[in-house]
């Protein structure tokens, strides 16, 4: 059960993060105005408290195993939002990054 929380709440961190980092960009680069860009920053936000909750207490663990499910979150934001379409070397390297971030989170450890 821990292991599907920390998961539930990765893809919760990724959504509240790339979301807001998207409503930034929009607001900015896309001219859609400080609404969009408080949107986003509100967002980005949420996703520090959101990181608060994993199971694990080592602030620099999850945010390194993060750092993994940002990079496969991004690209499926891109492929859902912007019709953006990955090539294998993308694929290959999100998932690269998500065997790391199985190891990182949830190789067995002493105690």
């Amino acid at each position: 059960m821990t292991v599907a929380r920390s998961i539930a709440l990765f893809v919760l961190a990724a959504l509240a993060e790339i979301g807001g980092a998207w409503l930034v960009w929009q607001g900015v680069r896309e001219h859609r105005g400080w609404v969009w860009v408080g949107a986003g920053v509100i967002a980005l936000g949420l996703y520090g408290f959101v990181a608060t909750f994993q199971p694990d207490a080592n602030f620099g663990r999850i945010l390194a195993a993060y750092g993994g499910v940002f990079v496969a979150g991004s690209l499926a934001w891109g492929m859902v939002v912007d019709g953006f379409r990955p090539d294998r070397y993308d694929v290959a390297g999100a998932l690269v990054c998500l065997v790391g971030v199985a190891i990182v989170m949830y190789g067995p450890r002493s105690a």
